[in-house]
């Protein structure tokens, strides 16, 4: 139980500084996410990899996969914004009218 806690606290050390520098390099972010969901959403994810999978990936690859997630977040809610006349314009975009 102890490994399990000291690994989700190395993964929370390593993740949490570059969500904090992307949130700041991105108003998206600010505007779209809660800042500690995403920590935690990211912790889960990356606890999947075994300590040693986790500690291979490079701060510069896991900044970009962090990065990806977070684009992927908010935006993925980006269409239920819209008004139903900006859907019927993005309909008419999309099928090509």
């Amino acid at each position: 139980m102890q490994e399990i806690t000291s690994y989700n606290q190395e993964l929370i050390n390593r993740i949490s500084p570059i969500v904090e520098k992307l949130f700041q390099s991105n108003s998206l972010y600010l505007v779209k996410l809660n800042k500690q969901e995403m920590i935690d959403m990211l912790v889960d994810l990356f606890s999947q990899f075994s300590p040693e999978e986790f500690m291979a990936i490079t701060d510069n690859q896991l900044t970009d996969r962090i990065d990806s997630i977070l684009v992927l977040e908010a935006v993925s809610g980006t269409l239920n914004d819209l008004t139903p006349e900006q859907i019927k314009i993005f309909d008419e975009v999309v099928e090509g009218k």
